[in-house]
């Protein structure tokens, strides 16, 4: 039977892909991803892509928030929260487990549950545990929905300050003395764990640095003068993570170096320069997010140690199997020798942020720079590769 004289069904135009923005988070961090959030809500290209802003609450809901940019700046001093944003205090969103749905569901109490569609890519802004650290990587892995930035191992490793270092050690990378104090060691013998810290800066020197090993944006970490100062910086760290990482201090300039991946490869941007702040003892949570202390960008550097820098952050970003991008953050050691302090899997991404700031003197402005994650996440498949 012919079908040519049937009334045929309107073609259907195609939508816009759907970008689930998922931002909050359990972590100490919350607040600044919840910044971050903002700002990239801002930023995508609302002719080009529906969005979906989804947060995670400090106790773990995932809340339906509203799509509004300008209620998650610091305010007074203040991070922004989800419980400031979440459309109820009861409702949740819930992904598919299942590759084959990308809907996504939103439910309350007493009511019919309610699709708000499918999910075509996530952009995860969460830092810290319970986001970036692979945990919601791998729930995207299973759900089969993309995702901007590095998959579950590299997102791990980022997260983890030893491993990254075992990691970039393999890898040929320098790094500076550290000591990792575990929590099992502590338990077992406190006095013992102690005295390898106490040993550490025998050998190294004061300061020491005493750092949760597994958080970011400076929380939780000490820089520690001396004996003095050594137990209020342990309990400090463990308040964030059992696990801690204490760090000789290295003479030199701060040096970072953002890497993005585009259609041929990764590439680095131009580095920048963090300049001692002036009312702080060093770079920490509040002169980086609350007095915004201004880097340097492009950093002054001779044009050999720029070319040097920008090699080892893409080296650093293969090392660890990272995708989408990175921040590598170095020391410009007095003998002039490189040495890579961390990365970032998912940096801090406000406008006054330096990974968007590296990357706007690169001549990438921040509309372009989410825009090309999301392509990269929407070119990428899930599972493994």
């Amino acid at each position: 039977m012919s079908t040519e004289n049937l009334p045929q069904s309107p073609e259907q135009p195609s939508r816009k892909p759907r970008v689930a923005v998922v931002f909050g988070g359990r972590s100490s961090e919350h607040g600044i991803s919840v910044v971050t959030a903002g700002a990239v809500l801002a930023a995508v290209d609302r002719t080009k892509y529906e969005v979906l802003p989804i947060g995670i609450t400090q106790d773990g809901r995932w809340a339906l928030t509203a799509d509004a940019p300008e209620r998650m700046a610091i305010s007074d001093r203040r991070t922004p929260s989800v419980e400031d944003l979440a459309e109820s205090q009861e409702g949740g969103v819930v992904l598919p487990v299942d590759p084959a749905n990308r809907e996504v569901v939103y439910s309350e109490p007493g009511s019919v549950p309610k699709a708000l569609g499918e999910v075509d890519v996530v952009f995860p802004v969460l830092h810290g545990p319970y986001g970036e650290d692979g945990t919601l990587q791998g729930l995207l892995e299973l759900s089969g929905i993309p995702y901007v930035g590095s998959g579950v191992l590299a997102s791990a490793v980022g997260q983890d300050k030893e491993y990254m270092k075992r990691v970039f050690t393999s890898f040929g990378l320098k790094v500076g003395p550290y000591l990792v104090i575990r929590p099992r060691e502590w338990q077992r013998d406190e006095s013992a764990a102690r005295k390898k810290i106490i040993d550490f800066a025998g050998e190294h020197g004061w300061p020491l640095f005493v750092k949760p090993a597994r958080a970011g944006s400076s929380i939780g970490i000490t820089k520690v003068d001396d004996l003095s100062g050594l137990d209020e910086a342990i309990a400090e760290a463990q308040h964030h993570d059992p696990k801690i990482l204490v760090e000789a201090a290295l003479r030199g300039r701060e040096i970072e170096c953002g890497v993005l991946e585009f259609e041929d490869g990764p590439r680095a941007s131009v580095p920048a320069e963090i300049p001692p702040p002036d009312a702080h003892a060093y770079y920490d949570f509040e002169a980086k997010y609350i007095d915004s202390t201004p880097g340097i960008v492009p950093a002054p550097l001779t044009p050999e140690e720029t070319a040097e820098v920008r090699r080892l952050a893409v080296d650093a970003f293969e090392a660890a199997s990272c995708e989408g991008l990175v921040r590598a953050d170095f020391f410009l050691t007095e003998d002039g020798e490189f040495v890579i302090n961390e990365i970032n899997t998912m940096p801090g991404f406000t406008p006054i942020s330096m990974y968007p700031q590296m990357w706007q003197a690169t001549g990438v402005d921040y509309p372009e720079l989410v825009d090309r994650l999301v392509q990269s996440a929407l070119r990428r498949p899930t599972g493994l590769r």
